[in-house]
C-alpha cells in the first residue's frame, strides 16, 4: 500500500479550546501538561498507550501508535481558548473540583498563564449559564470575525505553525437543521442578519474553518454538522469531526448493543437515567438543552440494532433517557441502565448496569486523541467529515445520504485501519 505523504509536525501546535475553563477542558489541559512533565500517565488515550498491529500476525509487530504514526509531540502543544468566565485555567480547575490540589500544583505556573479570551456567548442558547466574560458585537457575523481575529492573534503571539479548535463547552439549546444550514451562502447571510438559527457554536466552527483550522465538536449541537459547514470545510481543505464526546452511558450502549445483536437476543426496552452535578448537569437541567443531548443519545441503539433488518427482535423497543442535575455529585456522574431483553422462545431476562464514572476523566483523553488526530488529518491533506474518528463520539458525523457507525468495535477497527493506511501498512482482518 502506498504511504500517504504526511507533512511533518514541525513547530508548535496551538490547541484552542472553546470552554477552556470548564470541567472537561481544564481536566484535559491539566492532564496533558502533567503527562509531559512525567507527573501522570495518559490513561484512556489511545494515541499514547495503544499498540497497533502491523503486517501479518506471525511477524509480531505491535508497536505503540505514537511510535509509528507521525503525531505531534505533546511538548509542542500550546494551550489557549475562550470562556464565558475570566478565571485562568488554574482557578477554573480548582472551581471544577475534578482534580486534587496536588495535581493542579504540579503544573500551576503553566495553568495560571492560560487566560481565556472573551467568549462568543448569547444567553438564549445556554439558558442556565450567565457569562460575564463575553464578546459584544452588532451582528453574529461581526462576532464571528472577532473569533477569527482571536485565532490569528493567538497563532502569531505563540509562534504556532498549526492550530486545532475543539468545542468542550456546554450544550446549546436544540436547533433542528433547516434551510439556513443547508447552503453556505444562506448560512453566511443568516449570520449577517442575526438569525436565531445561528448559535454561537456555529460562529466558532465557521471562523476556525475559514482560518484553515480543523474543528472538533465535543457537544451534541449542530455546530459543524451541516451541509453549509461541510461545503466550507471542502473549500478550505480542512478536516472536521464530531459530535458529542462518547464517555459514560453511551459508551456502554455501544458495547452492549452489539453483543445483543451478535447473539440475536431481543430487546424490549432500555431505560437510562443519570445524575451529575457539574456545569454540564446544570445546563442540561434546561429542557431545551436536554433535547439536544437526548437526540444524540437516543440514536445509538436504533442504528446499531438495525430494526429494519431484524424486526422480530428490535422493531418495538421502548428507549428512554433521563439526565438529572444533582449538585452534591459534582463531576462524579452515576448512570443507571435497566435493559429488558428476551431470548430463546421469547423468555425475558434483564441486564442492570450502574456506572459510577467521572465525566471529565473519561472525556479528557478523548480530547487529547482528537486534537492530535485532527492535526494529523490536516497534515495528510484530508478534508470534510472524518468518519474514521467516529470512535470518539456519541453521534458520529455522516452525510445526509449515509448512516453513522455506532458499534464501538467496528469504529475501533476503522480508526486503526486509517492509521495503518496513513503509514502505508495493510489493513487487518480483525480487531487488534
Amino acid at each position: 500500500m502506498e504511504k500517504i505523504n504526511v507533512k511533518k509536525a514541525d513547530g508548535k501546535l496551538g490547541v484552542l479550546v472553546v470552554g477552556v475553563g470548564g470541567a472537561v477542558a481544564s481536566t484535559f489541559v491539566v492532564g496533558t501538561l502533567a503527562v509531559r512533565k512525567g507527573l501522570a500517565k495518559p490513561i484512556g488515550s489511545i494515541t499514547q498507550l495503544a499498540n497497533i498491529r502491523l503486517g501479518k500476525k506471525e511477524e509480531n509487530r505491535f508497536p505503540k501508535i505514537k511510535d509509528v504514526v507521525p503525531l505531534a509531540d505533546l511538548n509542542d502543544i500550546v494551550f489557549g481558548g475562550w470562556d464565558i468566565f475570566e478565571d485562568n485555567v488554574y482557578e477554573a480547575a480548582k472551581h471544577a473540583e475534578v482534580l486534587e490540589q496536588k495535581d493542579l500544583d504540579g503544573v500551576k505556573d503553566e495553568l495560571v498563564a492560560i487566560k481565556p479570551m472573551k467568549a462568543a456567548f448569547l444567553q438564549e442558547y445556554v439558558k442556565r449559564l450567565h457569562g460575564t466574560w463575553v464578546k459584544e458585537a452588532g451582528t453574529k457575523w461581526d462576532m464571528m470575525e472577532q473569533i477569527r481575529e482571536d485565532i490569528r492573534n493567538f497563532k502569531a503571539k505563540n509562534n504556532c505553525s498549526r492550530l486545532v479548535v475543539i468545542w468542550a463547552a456546554s450544550t446549546e439549546v436544540y436547533i433542528p437543521m433547516s434551510e439556513v444550514h443547508m447552503d453556505l451562502a444562506k448560512f453566511e447571510k443568516a449570520m449577517k442578519e442575526n438569525s436565531p438559527e445561528i448559535a454561537p457554536s456555529m460562529l466558532y466552527s465557521y471562523a476556525a474553518i475559514s482560518e484553515g483550522v480543523p474543528f472538533i465538536n465535543g457537544a451534541p449541537a449542530l455546530t459543524v454538522d451541516m451541509p453549509a459547514i461541510w461545503e466550507l470545510s471542502k473549500q478550505k481543505n480542512v478536516p472536521i469531526c464530531g459530535k458529542d464526546f462518547k464517555t459514560g452511558q453511551t459508551m456502554m450502549k455501544t458495547v452492549l448493543s452489539p453483543m445483543l445483536k451478535t447473539r440475536m437476543l431481543g430487546l424490549s426496552g432500555w431505560f437510562s437515567t443519570n445524575i451529575l452535578g457539574n456545569r454540564d448537569g446544570e445546563v442540561l437541567d434546561d429542557p431545551d438543552s436536554f433535547k439536544t443531548k437526548e437526540v444524540s443519545k437516543l440514536s445509538v441503539i436504533d442504528t446499531i440494532l438495525e430494526k429494519d433488518l431484524y424486526p422480530e427482535l428490535y422493531s418495538n423497543i421502548y428507549h428512554k433517557v433521563r439526565i438529572n442535575y444533582y449538585p452534591p455529585r459534582k463531576d462524579n456522574k452515576e448512570g443507571w441502565d435497566n435493559i429488558d431483553i428476551y431470548g430463546w422462545m421469547g423468555y425475558p431476562m434483564q441486564l442492570k448496569v450502574d456506572f459510577l464514572c467521572r465525566d471529565s476523566i473519561l472525556a479528557a483523553p478523548l480530547c487529547l486523541d482528537l486534537v492530535l488526530l485532527a492535526d494529523l488529518a490536516q497534515r495528510c491533506g484530508f478534508s470534510g467529515i472524518q468518519k474514521w474518528l467516529s470512535f470518539y463520539f456519541k453521534s458520529p458525523m455522516h452525510t445526509l445520504e449515509t448512516q453513522p457507525e455506532h458499534d464501538l468495535f467496528v469504529q475501533y477497527r476503522m480508526l486503526k485501519d486509517k492509521l495503518r493506511n496513513i503509514i502505508g501498512e495493510e489493513s487487518v482482518e480483525y480487531i487488534d
